[in-house]
């Protein structure tokens, strides 16, 4: 039984360092197009926050070091994405990105470790940081619910990390039988329920990815968008730049 939950202890790590790469391609696209456009930086905050604290757990509670490891990768990979975040996005959101992080992942992470290292001490300190963790990582698991939301008015699934869901997916299913063979109730709760809203954004997903192809090979949509391309062409204020570009060549 140790062995088996070994193994599946490193098929998990396999899987979340898979998972903390997985916006990769949405970075590589945000830096291509210099904007964050419609994307979000909560998953990069919560996950970046939750990494954190499942670091400090796989350090405070014995045997549990496969859970530090991995994580703290997720660390250093969340810090980047943020950073690339804050360097391309509006102002506006800017700030907002930079407050969340300030908030979450400088101040309660601070205070949640201080609290837990010098009041608190065995089997206290890490249930109560195993917790937290716990909750944290559902928080994790449902900040793509931000972009489910997105999918669902727009009927388009361009603002939805497909890889993001899937191994979110995957890591809350290894994770969840990796807790079940070591009987950790803080990994198993948390993970159990990643598992269940990975299936749900894999679900909406394939309805929206669907509706999207039928869309964009729809007569009527290449139609209208035909029209509204001729209309602006037409427009009044493009004929009369027009005619000062004739004027200004004569």
């Amino acid at each position: 039984m140790r062995s088996l939950s070994f193994v599946v202890g490193v098929i998990g790590n396999i899987i979340s360092v898979l998972m903390f790469l997985s916006p990769v391609p949405t970075f590589w696209r945000i830096v291509k197009q210099r904007s964050t456009e419609d994307f979000s930086s909560i998953p990069y905050v919560c996950t970046l926050l939750n990494s954190s604290l499942w670091t400090y757990y796989g350090i405070i509670k014995p045997g549990s070091y496969l859970v530090s490891t991995v994580n703290g990768f997720g660390i250093i990979a969340e810090i980047i994405y943020i950073a690339i975040f804050l360097i391309f996005a509006p102002l506006k959101i800017k700030l907002k990105t930079a407050a969340l992080v300030g908030t979450l992942d400088v101040g309660f992470l601070g205070v949640a470790m201080a609290v837990t290292f010098w009041i608190m001490h065995g089997d206290a300190r890490i249930d109560v940081v195993g917790f937290l963790a716990s909750g944290l990582n559902i928080i994790m698991y449902g900040s793509p619910l931000s972009a489910m939301k997105t999918v669902v008015t727009t009927k388009s699934v361009e603002y939805m990390p497909f890889f993001l869901s899937f191994f979110f997916f995957l890591n809350g299913g290894v994770w969840t039988l990796y807790a079940t063979l070591v009987r950790d109730l803080f990994l198993g709760v948390p993970n159990g329920i990643g598992f269940l809203l990975g299936v749900a954004q894999l679900v909406l997903y394939a309805i929206y990815r669907k509706t999207d192809q039928q869309n964009k090979n729809d007569p009527t949509t290449l139609l209208e968008d035909g029209w509204e391309n001729q209309r602006l062409i037409d427009s009044p204020s493009n004929n009369i730049d027009s005619h000062r570009r004739e004027q200004n060549d004569n």
